[in-house]
């Protein structure tokens, strides 16, 4: 099973990413880096604020400057270091993904251009105190798909 550990600055860009778009669903890209046997600790976040009430636009392009940055900052090491999937916000529905998730993100494992041997979405809202909530899933080729883990780092 597939960890994915938030640490406390990208749990606080989370936070207030959420908290700046209210109602709006969020999201971007998630940046990694492999720190053990399936474990992967989120080193950087895009945020994308194209979205509305129910949905959100996926648009990998808006990322490209900042992944070419993260790629380069660590020594184009792809194996240790790579963009490990997508996150957006429910913020008026269950941090769960939805059917069109699951589809955009199977497209996504599936597709052989992205050459991609997983990739994992990370759902995330503020709960009614406004702590944040997350949920992530771990999709593989031919339509496989595991609930991971999220380790809040402290």
């Amino acid at each position: 099973m597939l960890t994915l550990v938030l640490p406390p600055d990208i749990q606080a860009k989370l936070h207030a990413a959420l908290r700046s778009a209210g109602k709006r669903e969020i999201g971007g890209v998630l940046m990694a880096e492999h720190v053990g046997p399936n474990r992967f600790e989120v080193m950087d976040i895009t945020v994308h604020k194209r979205g509305t009430i129910a949905s959100f636009v996926r648009r990998i392009q808006d990322a490209l400057g900042r992944l070419q940055v993260f790629f380069s900052s660590t020594g184009n090491q792809y194996s240790k270091f790579n963009h490990i999937g997508e996150w957006h916000s429910h913020p008026m529905f269950a941090a769960e993904p939805s059917r069109t998730d699951d589809l955009s993100m199977h497209q996504i494992a599936d597709d052989p251009k992205v050459g991609a041997n997983f990739v994992v979405l990370l759902i995330v809202k503020l709960d009614s105190s406004g702590a944040l909530v997350a949920v992530v899933h771990t999709y593989l080729p031919r339509n496989i798909k595991h609930r991971s883990l999220v380790y809040f780092a402290t």
